[in-house]
């Protein structure tokens, strides 16, 4: 998988440029159908949350992959965009070895893809590692509060509010599931490439905020979930109403969110801990 030498000096760089690249690279199906096998290929692996694959990262790969172009830039960012999203790195390599495998048409006996990290070529597993590494130790250096795709408070702060709310009910003598809620919002992104998904998320994000303009607690704690602390005031039915409403107003002005079904909505009890209700909230993360 090499590609030719350019003039001068330069040394040869590697390219992932699959047998009989495409002379039509802006057309939507070859992409497609690499990102379905890239994908299939992935999950076969044992890729943990299938709707948290599909990135707009992913697209760029494999348009750089597809016009026969060095993919190390588009892989680095994906690196870095599946490292915001909580994958940890021997996910990550294994996914790009998926990619290396369907373009390699590696397979076994059985005719499946068979991925090994092992056959990536080094340039590229050190771009892909280094770049998941810039993500993950920033991120222990700065837990960041605000998700900047949605604008809502991340995890980390729906934790510490939590640990308020666990604190004062102790204080009160009562059990937090008593006066609270989670409800919990989440959206089908699976079925949905490219950017379509990151206007999704922020149409979502936009709709709970308009409906719970009350004070409420609000967060992002996946790649298609926000979940709410709410009181229970006896409103919590009719807000529920009001921003399934809300969000398929929004996702309708988008024919590929408009597709995407309708957004899953539901209340779920608070435990009788803290350190429960953070548990909690990793299971949603990935629900």
């Amino acid at each position: 998988m090499e590609k030719p030498a350019g003039g001068g000096d330069s040394p040869p760089q590697r390219s992932w440029r699959p047998r009989g690249a495409l002379s039509d690279p802006d057309a939507d199906r070859p992409l497609h159908e690499l990102r379905a096998k890239w994908q299939a290929a992935s999950l076969g692996t044992g890729w943990r949350f299938p709707s948290d694959w599909a990135l707009p990262e992913v697209d760029s790969v494999c348009a750089a992959v597809l016009r026969g172009r060095d993919p190390e830039a588009p892989l680095a960012a994906l690196a870095r965009a599946r490292a915001t999203a909580g994958a940890g790195l021997a996910e990550v390599l294994s996914d790009i070895a998926a990619l290396h495998a369907v373009l390699s048409d590696t397979q076994e006996d059985d005719g499946s893809i068979a991925p090994d990290v092992d056959a990536l070529p080094a340039q590229l597993l050190r771009v892909t590692a280094l770049a998941w590494a810039e993500v993950a130790m920033d991120q222990l250096a700065h837990i960041e509060v605000i998700d900047p795709l949605t604008g809502l408070p991340t995890t980390a702060y729906l934790r510490t509010r939590l640990g308020e709310i666990y604190r004062q009910a102790a204080v009160n003598g009562r059990a937090v599931g008593e006066d609270h809620a989670l409800l919990v919002v989440g959206l089908d992104l699976s079925a949905v490439s490219g950017w379509h998904r990151v206007t999704g998320m922020i149409l979502l994000a936009e709709a709970l905020r308009t409906v719970l303009d009350g004070g409420e607690s609000i967060a992002t704690v996946g790649p298609s979930t926000l979940v709410a602390v709410l009181p229970r005031d006896g409103g919590i039915a009719s807000k529920a109403v009001q921003l399934r409403r809300a969000v398929h107003d929004r996702l309708a002005v988008d024919d590929q969110l408009a597709d995407a079904g309708s957004p899953l909505i539901r209340l779920v009890r608070l435990p009788s801990t803290h350190d429960a209700a953070c548990r909690l909230l990793r299971r949603l993360a990935h629900s």
